[in-house]
């Protein structure tokens, strides 16, 4: 089995024009889980707290995977792109050699919860094109399980009783995996992972034990990210209050990043490239 062997605190930030969130990975450079750059949790009722969103705002170099939860956000870009996400869809962004996107809420109230995943792009493709895709909640493969669990797949593949949930991103270079999965009070959840890849847990409702050889001992709660490492697969259980988790896992890349905010690049010379495009106005061609 995989080991816990690193547990991340989630700390509370803002982004955008004022977005109040929680970033595990991604809160220094020092706390990535190759090739996964970040990871926002966003969540809350206030308007105050959302309502001002993130107006346009440049990438290049990378991957952005937004996961909704709970509300609604109109994406626009450069490109002529235009996608309303919505409760339990996705918005995955390949930023590529340059983008220049604004995420807006289209709600006054109520609850807007959800992530935004940074998955790194390997050398060879950090200046190909931009590209867009808004996958709705319909497209997401779930299922319920015998044992209380329940089981919902992004990108990757998950076999579980006999059912196969195949996600509708495949065929990426770092090969991610990106799962939501819900465990009742004392539920065991196990994946196959492949050799060599990292894999990163992310609890966000109840405790969750991330080690199988912990007894239960160590717990990881709400708000608290896992690095697992080692081969074999990924073995968890839910505490007595059951437990609601991300797991990611994928290929690393193992290249040098160098990153300047919104840029993720190999080089110090290819971030200056990045801003001098930038201010010239042509980052993204």
């Amino acid at each position: 089995m995989k080991t816990l062997q690193r547990v991340i605190p989630a700390q509370r930030t803002s982004d955008g024009a004022g977005v109040s969130l929680y970033r595990s990975l991604g809160q220094s450079q020092h706390v990535r889980l190759d090739p996964f750059l970040m990871l926002d949790e966003f969540g809350s009722d206030r308007p105050d707290e959302y309502i001002a969103g993130f107006p346009p705002h440049p990438h290049r170099g990378f991957e952005t995977v937004t996961y909704m939860l709970e509300g609604h956000m109109l994406h626009e870009d450069h490109l002529g792109n235009r996608g309303h996400l919505k409760s339990g869809g996705v918005q995955w962004m390949t930023a590529g050699r340059g983008i220049i996107h604004s995420e807006m809420p289209q709600q006054e109230s109520g609850l807007m919860r959800g992530f935004q995943l940074w998955i790194n792009l390997p050398a060879a493709e950090k200046m190909k094109p931009a590209s867009y895709r808004d996958i709705d909640a319909a497209e997401l493969p779930e299922a319920s399980f015998e044992d209380g669990s329940w089981v919902k797949v992004i990108a990757g593949e998950v076999q579980r009783e006999g059912k196969t949930l195949a996600g509708p991103i495949q065929g990426l270079t770092t090969d991610p995996l990106f799962v939501d999965v819900r465990l009742p009070a004392g539920g065991r959840f196990e994946q196959p992972i492949k050799a060599g890849y990292r894999a990163y847990v992310y609890v966000f409702e109840g405790d969750l034990a991330a080690d199988p050889g912990s007894s239960l001992d160590r717990l990881l709660p709400a708000r608290h990210g896992g690095c697992l490492d080692g081969e074999g697969p990924v073995a968890v259980q839910a505490s007595e209050s059951g437990a609601r988790f991300l797991l990611l896992a994928a290929r690393p890349l193992g290249e040098p990043i160098v990153q300047y905010g919104p840029f993720v690049m190999n080089t110090r010379a290819e971030i200056e490239q990045a801003v001098a495009d930038y201010q010239a106005g042509r980052l993204a061609g």
